[in-house]
């Protein structure tokens, strides 16, 4: 049974309205009648996605981007890239299953890519620690990072994690220090690389990956330096307060291009992504291979400056 968020009571009441007729098996009911009823029902629950989705506030779409029914990154590269080689290992501690990384084949050219991958069920939750990558996770990518400038392959990433795991053993061996370096990777890869938010961009967990030349989101995920319960914690000490944070927090795709953070948007079918998933990775395919075949043209000396001065000169432009 498909997960019901809280804004969407009127929709799962009608869905179950479609159940019961299914279900009712009347004799007074003709099949033909039925059926007439169930594609009425169809219509309504379509315009009131579309009512419900145009208005949706930065809280529910925080609720729409942590929805477990959205694609994995693990979805994504089963759909889109041919040859996946997965590469483990940071060569100093372990294998992170967080963080995936490995080689691939996208519309013909060979690419990096990496995301973070959260877990389908109870079982995968565990093992990829719900997308929250460890030190070992970021060391991973910067070895790769650095193999793919190697050997001239563009890099991809996917990010949706909540952020870094906050866990004693992770700060003993360095996060802040591994997610400074992958960031600071990034800036000087003198390669094309991008970077798709496809659920929850949280905090420097996903900023260690998406630090890229070109920065895409889907329309109803989140990007932001701090959850809203984080932030509410810290200004409200009550996280009761996430709501209000969220609103001011400019979470959004659509904030975030407005303040120029993001570079696009990647349009989500009516509903969401996870009544979709199928259309959702097609929309993604498609805005990957227009933004690769933008970026790989590019001179790697003007994919260095233009990746340093979207990012550390963003200051001095807005003083």
């Amino acid at each position: 049974m498909r997960h019901t968020l809280d804004f969407e009571k009127t929709i799962s009441d009608l869905q179950e309205k479609i159940e019961k007729l299914k279900d009712s098996g009347s004799d007074k009911t003709s099949l033909v009648e039925v059926n007439e009823q169930i594609e009425d029902i169809k219509v309504k629950i379509d315009k009131k996605l579309n009512e419900i989705y145009k208005k949706l506030t930065p809280w529910h779409k925080l609720q729409v981007a942590r929805h477990p029914e959205r694609p994995h990154f693990l979805d994504y590269v089963k759909e889109l890239f041919q040859d996946f080689e997965p590469l483990s290992g940071d060569r100093s501690f372990k294998e992170d299953p967080a963080l995936l990384c490995g080689l691939a084949t996208f519309d013909g050219h060979s690419v990096m890519i990496m995301g973070h991958e959260k877990g389908r069920n109870t079982e995968g939750r565990i093992k990829h620690n719900f997308g929250m990558a460890k030190p070992e996770g970021y060391r991973k990518a910067i070895r790769l990072m650095k193999l793919a400038e190697k050997f001239d392959i563009p890099i991809i990433t996917f990010v949706d994690t909540p952020g870094a795991y906050p866990g004693v053993g992770a700060e003993q061996r360095g996060q802040s220090e591994a997610i400074a370096q992958s960031i600071e990777v990034s800036l000087n890869l003198k390669i094309p690389t991008m970077s798709v938010i496809v659920g929850e961009g949280g905090s420097g967990g996903a900023i260690a990956i998406a630090t890229t030349n070109k920065v895409l989101m889907l329309e109803h995920s989140v990007y932001s330096v701090i959850s809203p319960e984080g932030c509410a914690s810290i200004l409200w000490k009550d996280t009761k307060y996430a709501e209000e944070a969220a609103a001011s927090m400019k979470i959004t795709a659509q904030d975030l291009k407005e303040l120029n953070v993001i570079d696009g948007i990647i349009s989500e079918p009516v509903g969401g992504a996870h009544r979709n998933p199928s259309q959702t990775i097609k929309n993604v395919k498609n805005a990957i291979k227009t933004t690769l075949k933008q970026i790989i043209s590019q001179d790697k000396n003007e994919l260095l400056n233009q990746r340093k001065s979207k990012y550390l000169m963003t200051l001095n432009k807005s003083e």
